[in-house]
């Protein structure tokens, strides 16, 4: 039996002791006198009061001290500890572990509030909770600077009032030109249902994708140009240089006896850079004005095969794959196919080998190009339009292979082959559906 429980009854039994003696007394020895009688009858009475008061104050104080911890508990101060060697130590000891853990919960509380904070702080997304009613509840800086104006006068307004009702009321995931109080551009709007406190809410989240696609055309800016001024001072440099050299030699009073000779080498040189610079301009042309795909059914083996057979520098084999059918443009397809057999070839010669072979795979049409060259170069910049390691290369190639396939929805990459030396491209289309803008994921 609990120490408290035990406490109650001795007591209760001790309150109950002087009636006890008293009526023993009474069997005892009989009534006794008049006078006797009142007096045992009021020191009875005496005694029963006093000891119920006893009893009273030790039943009563432990459980004024529970409440207490529990009042405290209900307004928040987790710091009280019972003492927990009194007649409710069991009662006091999960008080207190109730406590601490109550405690330890605002701490983590408290925590992931504030790190939720520095989340929503530091995002460049514009996060808007609105209640039931689309009053604005909460915004981050982002959702602050997108509506130009402070905090504390957009709190309970409605989204109709802060003009983003129309967002609410579209579609859950929309891309839209968008004009706010303050930026406009081009924007990436979420919402989504919320429920917190047994009440509704919306969460709307709106993300300026302009100025990533900026930030990212920037930067692919930066590498054409670091491609196309490469690729231009390889060609006017030399042209600079024998132009200087033969107007020297054409200073020269008497002319030597060679100058026919020398004037014929140089202009032949500056005629050479002049085509290859022409020419590299005409790939660049070539590569920025390509058609969007018009696709119909192209049987793939017999693409492959008629790609394979237009190498004429080195064998390809063919390793068949069964029959294949596609809907794609035959012309881009068969371009890209010869880019990367080409590209194979360059980098094999002038011994080795290159596989080309064909499967289908997670409802896409897979083609693999193999060669034994010594493998890619360990770069960022293979697909960059222009970019080639290889002596007199256009730098197209890849790039023209990549453009095709991603406008049927597919893709090429390049890697180094796992089982040995070499190279391995991929391309892979969709089956199912028709060319589109979309660019799948690459195959395992």
């Amino acid at each position: 039996m609990p120490r408290f429980d035990r406490r109650v009854l001795y007591g209760s039994l001790l309150v109950a002791a002087p009636s006890l003696l008293g009526l023993a007394a009474l069997l005892a020895y009989g009534p006794p006198e008049p006078s006797l009688r009142w007096l045992l009858l009021a020191a009875v009475a005496v005694a029963t009061v006093l000891l119920a008061r006893w009893q009273r104050r030790r039943v009563t104080y432990p459980l004024y001290t529970l409440a207490g911890l529990l009042e405290a508990l209900r307004e928040g101060d987790y710091s009280l500890r019972g003492v927990q060697g009194g007649v409710l130590g069991d009662a006091v000891y999960d008080i207190n572990a109730l406590a601490e853990r109550l405690q330890q919960e605002r701490l983590q509380f408290e925590e992931s509030t504030h790190l939720l904070g520095k989340t929503l702080a530091a995002l460049d997304s514009a996060v808007f909770v609105f209640d039931e009613g689309q009053r604005l509840r909460l915004l981050n800086p982002a959702a602050q600077r997108l509506l130009d104006a402070e905090r504390h006068r957009l709190f309970g307004l409605g989204a109709a009032q802060l003009g983003l009702a129309a967002l609410l009321d579209g579609p859950p995931a929309q891309l839209l030109t968008h004009a706010f109080p303050g930026r406009t551009g081009r924007f990436d709007v979420r919402h989504a249902s919320l429920r917190s406190g047994g009440r509704g809410g919306r969460l709307l989240v709106v993300n300026d994708v302009g100025r990533v696609l900026r930030e990212e055309e920037r930067q692919a800016w930066q590498r054409l140009l670091r491609v196309l001024g490469h690729e231009v001072n390889n060609s006017l440099a030399p042209i600079q240089s024998m132009a200087g050299t033969l107007a020297t030699l054409a200073a020269r009073e008497p002319l030597p006896d060679d100058w026919r000779e020398d004037f014929r080498g140089g202009l032949e040189l500056i005629g050479h850079r002049a085509e290859a610079l022409g020419r590299f301009l005409s790939s660049y042309s070539r590569l920025a004005r390509l058609p969007p795909p018009q696709p119909r059914a192209v049987d793939l083996p017999a693409l492959v095969g008629k790609a394979a057979k237009l190498e004429q520098r080195l064998p390809v084999q063919v390793e068949a794959g069964g029959p294949l059918e596609l809907q794609a443009d035959p012309d881009q397809l068969e371009q890209a196919l010869i880019n990367l057999l080409r590209n194979a070839v360059e980098a094999t010669l002038p011994g080795g080998g290159v596989r080309v072979r064909w499967r289908r795979e997670s409802g896409r049409a897979l083609v693999e190009v193999e060669d034994d060259g010594p493998g890619p170069p360990s770069s960022d910049n293979l697909f960059v339009p222009f970019f080639t390691t290889k002596p007199g290369g256009s730098g197209i190639g890849l790039a023209l292979a990549r453009q095709i396939a991603e406008a049927h929805g597919g893709g090429v990459s390049l890697a180094a082959r796992g089982d040995a030396a070499g190279a391995l491209a991929r391309l892979w289309l969709p089956l199912e559906t028709a060319a589109s803008d979309a660019v799948s994921l690459p195959p395992k």
